[in-house]
């Protein structure tokens, strides 16, 4: 897993309506990157809400947003509506994705079964396209608080 002081890879994603992003887009600027499983299950939806309700504290600090997990654009589309998410949100490459270039699209095993999944990670990147801060399997309750905090300091 990528740490502190790493850049963060450059690679592209694709946004819900279609067009691309990159962590390069926000230099200059502080940006947090938050990736989760899977949209509209109870601990991403959680997190994703909570992001969300303190966007404009985000703002405010100078910090951007993005969400990220494997699931399709159209899905992010849903999710964003069902939820009325104000965060923006991507769609990571199937392979070779970021999560793949920072190390938290892993094998994961339950109830016996191994497959591949998304560890809970959020990443605090500096206006210089810097990782400041890691958050490795993160527990949902307070975390957005805590990232705005960090945000704030940085």
């Amino acid at each position: 897993m990528s740490e502190a002081g790493n850049p963060v890879p450059d690679i592209a994603m694709e946004t819900p309506d279609g067009g691309s992003v990159k962590a390069s887009d926000y230099a200059g600027k502080k940006l947090v990157l938050f990736f989760y499983p899977k949209d509209n299950t109870p601990g991403c939806t959680t997190e994703a809400k909570d992001f969300s309700a303190l966007k404009a504290e985000f703002d405010a600090a100078g910090t951007a947003i993005l969400g990220i997990s494997k699931d399709s654009p159209k899905k992010h589309q849903n999710f964003i509506a069902k939820h009325d998410l104000t965060v923006d949100l991507a769609t990571d490459a199937e392979e070779g994705g970021l999560s793949d270039a920072l190390g938290i699209w892993t094998e994961k095993k339950m109830y016996g079964r191994t497959y591949m999944g998304m560890v809970r990670t959020t990443y605090l990147i500096g206006p210089d396209g810097k990782i400041a801060q890691v958050w490795n399997k993160v527990k949902v309750k307070g975390h957005a608080d805590e990232v705005l905090s960090a945000a704030k300091a940085l």
